[in-house]
């Protein structure tokens, strides 16, 4: 079997062009494929396939895998290198409309980096008792604020929290953000499928921005607009941009940075 590995800001993936339909790997398989000893190694696996049938206006479809194995909702930084991946394939020029599980997006391929349209978020939970924010950005995100955030235990906090008795069942993504300045957030994420800490998270970055919009101390609070928060990463620079119409409700969502092919090989 032929891959690409691709990587947006840390997060990495096994892009799979499946336009043939070959690809049969049950959850074990895919998993071995992820695993960073074993396999290839990444936070998960990707195929390019064919859009469906009367469906003209989409270039390619978009299916997501966890790295253990379990189809995965809409990863923002894997969308961003599947964009890259059609790019390379010749399957699309500048600009393109795709499919993916939580329906179409467009992308654009710029000079130093994709820029994906993700879809409007309508509600953002707020737990005044616990403290937290709860948002859907085409994955499920729980998003908190914390003090010092290099030296918190991401991972142990993270686990405990996607496996409560509130998020167990369906899984949630964990982040945990800290204001650097009026556009700027730090953020640390626990991955569900992936079960641990990743170095990036597109969804969760885009949930992180939205939530700072929110909060108080910001010029951004109590105001709606146009605005473009900075994501730092473990793994790197996001930028999310979104036009805020009311206190929780936000349209023309956009998700960019780099987008890079790492290796390319045979398993």
């Amino acid at each position: 079997m032929k891959f690409i590995k691709y990587q947006g800001t840390g997060n990495d993936f096994i892009m799979i062009d499946n336009r043939e339909l070959l690809f049969n790997k049950t959850k074990a398989e895919i998993a071995a494929l992820c695993h960073r000893r074993f396999g290839i190694g990444a936070d998960g696996v990707i195929l390019l396939q064919k859009p469906p049938k009367n469906t003209p206006a989409y270039d390619f479809e978009m299916i997501y895998y966890n790295a253990d194995g379990s189809l995965g909702s809409m990863c923002g930084n894997g969308g961003r290198c599947v964009v890259r991946f059609a790019h390379h394939l010749g399957i699309i020029k500048r600009k393109t409309n795709f499919l993916a599980v939580d329906g179409a997006h467009q992308a654009e391929v710029r000079k130093g980096d994709i820029r994906l349209k993700m879809n409007d978020v309508n509600h953002i939970e707020y737990n005044e008792e616990e403290e937290y924010f709860f948002l859907d950005t085409g994955s499920p995100h729980y998003v908190e604020w914390v003090r010092d955030l290099e030296k918190y235990d991401v991972f142990a906090k993270g686990k405990a929290i996607r496996n409560n008795d509130i998020f167990k069942e369906k899984g949630t993504n964990v982040n945990f953000i800290e204001k650097t300045n009026e556009y700027l957030i730090n953020i640390r994420t626990y991955e569900r499928g992936v079960e641990d800490e990743t170095l990036a998270c597109g969804t969760g970055s885009v949930a992180a921005a939205l939530v700072f919009s929110l909060k108080n101390d910001t010029k951004l609070a109590f105001t709606t607009g146009n605005f473009e928060i900075l994501v730092k990463t473990l793994g790197g620079h996001l930028a999310v941009s979104f036009l805020k119409t009311s206190e929780d409700t936000f349209e023309n969502i956009y998700l960019s940075g780099a987008a890079e092919k790492v290796f390319e090989g045979e398993i």
